[in-house]
């Protein structure tokens, strides 16, 4: 794994990925880049995993692209942005929105910077856990650019389109407590990532499947219209109900059995 990330997992299952450019308040460049990417992989074929919290080391969550760094090496932008990531996503879109295809929660912990490729970064995430004082910017317009790391599919989502036009063209900077306001954080806190963890911990105590198809049923069907949400609703139950956790989680709440759940058996989402 790069130098750009520490991956610690504790005995619950939890990751803990923290990005490690401290001096750059934890900005991009292609090694951060290709590391979240490669921690996505990484994570994905790990037996066990329950949960992922993602943080910055030192002073900021993610000040977003450095763009000095990248303008060193300007073949590489041109090779990112055009060289398939994963689907249809490219290597900036796949970095962020990569971790949607983990079938277990992911938490951000934000606090600092969290500008550009950064907040998009914490969108990809499921849940977002900041402090109030966090300062959030959707920055690309300052460098006369557009949000392309996923982001249109993760604002929509979460706030109305005339919100999206206003932080989009300004690229101006709101607090925490504002993006709380907007929807955009799921929650404030002093200790974002005690907070994270809280509740990645409680989500461990049910079905590893289970978590899973919840997690890519939602994400499936949240813009879907109705046909296909109600197909969606009965592919990921039949494929639980031919699984051994469900029966295991009947036996834990209708017996008091305490047998642990078994290995999950959904993959990917």
């Amino acid at each position: 794994m790069s130098d750009r990330l520490d991956i610690e997992i504790d005995d619950q299952g939890i990751a803990t990925v923290s990005l490690n450019r401290p001096d750059k308040r934890n900005a991009i460049d292609w090694p951060m880049l290709r590391a979240w990417i490669d921690a996505q992989k990484q994570l994905g074929k790990t037996a066990g995993l329950r949960g992922v919290i993602i943080r910055g080391h030192g002073a900021s969550f993610c000040a977003g692209l450095d763009f000095a760094a990248f303008g060193k090496t300007p073949a590489r932008i041109v090779q990112a942005f055009f060289q398939p990531g994963g689907r249809d996503a490219n290597l900036f879109q796949q970095a962020c929105i990569g971790w949607r295809q983990l079938p277990v929660p992911v938490a951000a912990a934000i606090h600092g910077h969290c500008f550009g490729g950064g907040i998009q970064l914490a969108l990809g995430a499921d849940f977002r856990f900041a402090r109030a004082d966090a300062e959030f910017s959707l920055m690309e317009a300052k460098w006369g650019l557009i949000p392309d790391m996923s982001g249109m599919i993760t604002l929509r989502e979460l706030i109305p389109i005339d919100l999206a036009k206003r932080l989009v063209m300004t690229a101006e900077v709101f607090s925490g407590e504002q993006a709380r306001a907007w929807n955009l954080v799921t929650e404030l806190t002093d200790e974002p990532e005690q907070a994270a963890r809280d509740l990645l911990g409680q989500i461990a105590q049910r079905s590893p499947d289970a978590v899973a198809a919840a997690k890519g049923l939602l994400h499936e069907t949240w813009q879907a219209d109705d046909d296909k949400a109600l197909a969606a609703e009965r592919r990921w139950q039949r494929r639980l109900l031919v699984g051994d956790n469900q029966r295991i989680a009947v036996k834990r709440n209708l017996a008091g059995s305490d047998k642990p759940f078994a290995r999950r058996r959904i993959k990917s989402l």
